[in-house]
Protein backbone atom coordinates (compact mmCIF):
# COMPACT_ATOMS: atom_id res chain seq x y z
CA UNK A 1 0.00 0.00 0.00
CA UNK A 2 2.93 2.57 1.12
CA UNK A 3 4.71 1.44 -2.33
CA UNK A 4 1.90 2.53 -4.62
CA UNK A 5 0.92 5.77 -2.85
CA UNK A 6 4.75 6.56 -3.23
CA UNK A 7 4.84 5.15 -6.78
CA UNK A 8 1.48 7.35 -7.53
CA UNK A 9 2.62 10.95 -5.86
CA UNK A 10 6.09 10.58 -7.82
CA UNK A 11 4.02 9.73 -11.20
CA UNK A 12 1.92 13.07 -10.44
CA UNK A 13 5.14 15.14 -9.51
CA UNK A 14 6.33 13.84 -12.92
CA UNK A 15 3.20 14.94 -14.43
CA UNK A 16 2.84 18.46 -13.16
CA UNK A 17 6.38 19.07 -14.18
CA UNK A 18 6.31 17.89 -17.50
CA UNK A 19 2.77 19.51 -17.89
CA UNK A 20 4.85 23.39 -16.35
CA UNK A 21 7.15 22.40 -18.93
CA UNK A 22 4.60 22.66 -22.17
CA UNK A 23 2.28 25.27 -20.41
CA UNK A 24 4.77 27.80 -18.85
CA UNK A 25 7.16 28.58 -22.39
CA UNK A 26 4.14 29.95 -24.51
CA UNK A 27 3.29 32.25 -21.75
CA UNK A 28 6.15 33.19 -21.34
CA UNK A 29 6.47 34.03 -25.29
CA UNK A 30 3.09 36.05 -25.49
CA UNK A 31 4.25 37.90 -22.11
CA UNK A 32 7.66 38.94 -24.21
CA UNK A 33 5.45 39.66 -27.18
CA UNK A 34 3.00 41.87 -25.29
CA UNK A 35 5.94 44.13 -24.14
CA UNK A 36 7.48 44.11 -27.81
CA UNK A 37 4.02 45.36 -29.12
CA UNK A 38 4.12 48.03 -26.27
CA UNK A 39 7.53 49.18 -27.51
CA UNK A 40 6.58 49.11 -31.49
CA UNK A 41 3.46 50.65 -30.89
CA UNK A 42 5.29 54.04 -28.61
CA UNK A 43 8.02 54.18 -30.96
CA UNK A 44 5.96 54.07 -34.25
CA UNK A 45 3.59 56.89 -32.64
CA UNK A 46 6.06 59.14 -33.13
CA UNK A 47 6.60 58.51 -37.16
CA UNK A 48 4.26 59.38 -38.86
CA UNK A 49 5.85 58.44 -41.68
CA UNK A 50 5.40 54.61 -41.40
CA UNK A 51 1.84 53.43 -42.51
CA UNK A 52 -0.18 50.89 -40.89
CA UNK A 53 1.35 48.14 -43.38
CA UNK A 54 4.60 49.11 -42.10
CA UNK A 55 4.16 49.17 -38.19
CA UNK A 56 2.49 45.49 -39.07
CA UNK A 57 5.19 44.65 -40.93
CA UNK A 58 7.47 45.58 -37.58
CA UNK A 59 5.18 43.36 -35.25
CA UNK A 60 5.44 40.66 -37.84
CA UNK A 61 9.53 40.99 -37.24
CA UNK A 62 8.89 40.10 -33.80
CA UNK A 63 6.55 37.61 -34.47
CA UNK A 64 8.61 35.25 -36.18
CA UNK A 65 11.69 36.37 -33.21
CA UNK A 66 9.25 34.43 -30.59
CA UNK A 67 8.46 32.21 -33.21
CA UNK A 68 4.43 32.70 -32.64
CA UNK A 69 1.59 31.22 -34.72
CA UNK A 70 0.52 34.62 -36.25
CA UNK A 71 -0.56 35.69 -39.78
CA UNK A 72 -0.52 38.96 -40.77
CA UNK A 73 -4.33 39.19 -40.59
CA UNK A 74 -4.58 38.49 -36.90
CA UNK A 75 -2.32 42.06 -36.40
CA UNK A 76 -4.64 44.48 -36.17
CA UNK A 77 -3.20 48.58 -36.36
CA UNK A 78 -4.57 51.77 -35.29
CA UNK A 79 -3.48 54.83 -35.71
CA UNK A 80 -5.10 57.47 -33.83
CA UNK A 81 -4.37 60.87 -34.75
CA UNK A 82 -5.74 63.89 -33.03
CA UNK A 83 -3.67 67.77 -33.06
CA UNK A 84 -0.59 67.25 -30.89
CA UNK A 85 -0.45 63.85 -29.82
CA UNK A 86 -0.03 60.74 -32.31
CA UNK A 87 -0.89 57.05 -31.10
CA UNK A 88 -0.94 53.72 -32.52
CA UNK A 89 -2.62 50.77 -30.93
CA UNK A 90 -1.39 47.16 -31.81
CA UNK A 91 -2.95 44.13 -30.96
CA UNK A 92 -3.17 40.07 -31.74
CA UNK A 93 -4.96 37.52 -31.41
CA UNK A 94 -3.70 33.69 -31.77
CA UNK A 95 -4.37 30.04 -30.01
CA UNK A 96 -1.00 28.02 -28.88
CA UNK A 97 -2.09 24.30 -28.73
CA UNK A 98 -0.74 22.63 -25.80
CA UNK A 99 0.10 19.16 -25.91
CA UNK A 100 -0.23 16.56 -23.10
CA UNK A 101 -0.09 12.76 -22.73
CA UNK A 102 -3.90 12.17 -23.12
CA UNK A 103 -5.19 15.47 -23.49
CA UNK A 104 -4.62 18.97 -25.67
CA UNK A 105 -6.26 22.22 -25.16
CA UNK A 106 -5.31 25.49 -26.74
CA UNK A 107 -4.41 28.25 -25.15
CA UNK A 108 -5.85 31.90 -26.27
CA UNK A 109 -3.78 35.01 -26.51
CA UNK A 110 -5.00 38.33 -27.06
CA UNK A 111 -1.92 40.73 -26.60
CA UNK A 112 -1.98 44.67 -27.03
CA UNK A 113 -0.24 47.63 -26.77
CA UNK A 114 -1.97 49.36 -24.36
CA UNK A 115 -1.16 52.48 -25.76
CA UNK A 116 -4.71 53.84 -27.00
Amino acid sequence: MGTAKLLGGFLAIIFVAYACFQIVPPMMANYSFQDDLHTVALMDSGNMQKTEEDIRTDVMRKVREHELPIDPRQITVQRINTPGMSAVFVSADYSVTVNLPGYSFDMHFTPDSGNK
